[in-house]
């Protein structure tokens, strides 16, 4: 099955069409809403699911990464889920897409794990308690899913991690003497946008170049530095992720771009060793980028064309269980 990103252009993530008509010629159903979090913040959400007669066969929560939002490439990707079978659900994390928040800046990676965790428990509860639950996230995502996996155990069948944030590359963190006095800056001003790394994002994250075009006018996207709070976050998150990296326990497939110079492949590698689980696979595509939406499009197509029928592979092994539980 095609990736949807092969009907997009640099302009638009729909190419020609509007949302409503995408979504239609893809037999997706569509909608969105804001909620209000235990932070008096609005967030924006959005939920894709199959049109009938299509089965809904699982439920997907899928997690944006840093700078990112839901409502642009990250789509297309919910798109080819929902018309795969899985009813898929997302949320503009604070200061991103058009959630409340000032912009990029995550201070505190807890209460985004909170706001994700509650709602995607809202929206697991409009469904079936015997459809399985899987989590898919992209870069900071990565991380925020392993996060969420540690904290909720069993409520998920398994985890996806696309480019996962377990450990940021040496090319890409601020140059020494910065980065040793990132905590420092952090205190003073933890808004001052005074982080420079090696490189702009999207510049070292998509590799075809009407892709990036098209990342770089993702409307509300800020290219700038991360703010001296946020990166100083970052870095923590990523020790934090890897200190619990044992006791990942939960079915996950990893996959990642063997030329990512922005979440380091080795620290996947070393998640994927150090894990308990039993069903654990990991995909270290020689070559690739960041992004691997952002690769040329036969490559797009093989790297999601695996995460579909693993998510469908394990999705039938939950029905044939019939107990609503994950393996190790």
């Amino acid at each position: 099955m095609a990736h949807p990103i092969s009907e997009a252009n640099d302009t638009s993530p729909f190419g020609s069409l509007s949302p409503s008509e995408f979504h239609a010629r893809h037999s997706v159903t569509h909608s969105s809403e804001y909620i209000t979090n235990s932070r008096g913040m609005k967030l924006f959400t959005q939920s894709w699911a199959p049109l009938p007669p299509a089965e809904t066969t699982a439920t997907v929560a899928v997690v944006h990464g840093f700078t990112g939002q839901t409502s642009w490439m990250l789509n297309l990707t919910a798109i080819l889920f929902a018309k795969s079978g899985f009813a898929t659900c997302a949320i503009d994390h604070q200061g991103h897409g058009l959630s409340d928040g000032l912009s990029n800046h995550i201070p505190d990676i807890g209460p985004v794990v909170d706001d994700c965790v509650s709602f995607f428990d809202s929206f697991r509860a409009r469904y079936p308690p015997s459809l399985p639950s899987f989590l898919y996230g992209e870069s900071l995502g990565g991380a925020i899913v392993l996060l969420i996996a540690l904290r909720r155990g069993r409520a998920y069948e398994g985890l996806v991690l696309n480019g996962a944030m377990c450990g940021i590359s040496d090319k890409f963190k601020p140059p020494w003497p910065l980065e040793h006095f990132l905590s420092a800056i952090a205190a003073v001003v933890p808004t001052w946008q005074v982080v420079p790394t090696r490189g702009s994002i999207p510049d070292v994250s998509f590799k075809v170049e009407w892709k990036r075009r098209l990342a770089m006018v993702t409307p509300r996207r800020n290219n700038s530095w991360p703010r001296a709070a946020t990166a100083r976050e970052l870095v923590r998150v990523c020790r934090e992720v890897q200190s619990k990296f044992a006791k990942v326990d939960m079915p996950f497939l990893i996959i990642h771009g063997g030329g990512d110079v922005i979440c380091d492949p080795a620290c996947a590698e070393e998640l994927y060793e150090k894990a308990a689980s039993k069903d654990k696979t990991i995909r270290i595509y020689p070559g690739m980028w960041h992004q691997l939406i952002g690769e040329p499009d036969e490559s797009v197509d093989l790297v999601f064309g695996e995460v579909v029928e693993w998510l469908r592979t394990r999705a039938e092994r939950a029905a044939e269980r019939g107990d609503g539980k994950a393996e190790g």
